[in-house]
């Protein structure tokens, strides 16, 4: 039932479009230039983008967009964790502190890319793209 609710032939665009929120989603003190952070997420959604044009504009039936979806998906996870602990604590006037707002983005982040790779890897939503 959730499978077929989501493999809708109006659903499926929007689903897609939506592969660049998780990974996106950061803190907006890491979207500045004294970080690093930011490059990241910009190249991979960059990567994402060229994936969407060629599953909807070019209507390509290569699998090589859904690799590249894949792919930029999980290289966030893993990036994500790898980043997760050493920003799960902030010092602010010589006290460290949980950084509960950027742990629970990281942890967002990583749950909505896995329904990502979930939901690119249905063969509903692949042959709705297809046709």
């Amino acid at each position: 039932m959730l499978r077929k609710t989501l493999s809708g032939s109006r659903l499926v665009p929007v689903l897609m479009c939506l592969q660049v929120v998780p990974l996106l989603l950061l803190p907006g003190e890491s979207w500045t230039l004294k970080t690093q952070e930011w490059w990241l997420p910009v190249l991979l959604t960059a990567l994402v983008v060229v994936a969407l044009v060629q599953l909807f504009v070019r209507h390509t039936r290569s699998p090589a967009p859904w690799y590249i979806i894949a792919f930029a998906q999980g290289f966030s996870i893993i990036s994500r964790l790898m980043m997760l602990l050493p920003h799960s604590t902030v010092t602010e006037k010589g006290v460290q502190r949980f950084d509960l707002p950027y742990v629970l983005l990281a942890v967002l982040s990583m749950a909505l890319s896995t329904f990502e790779i979930w939901y690119c890897d249905l063969p509903e939503v692949r042959s709705r793209l297809s046709a």
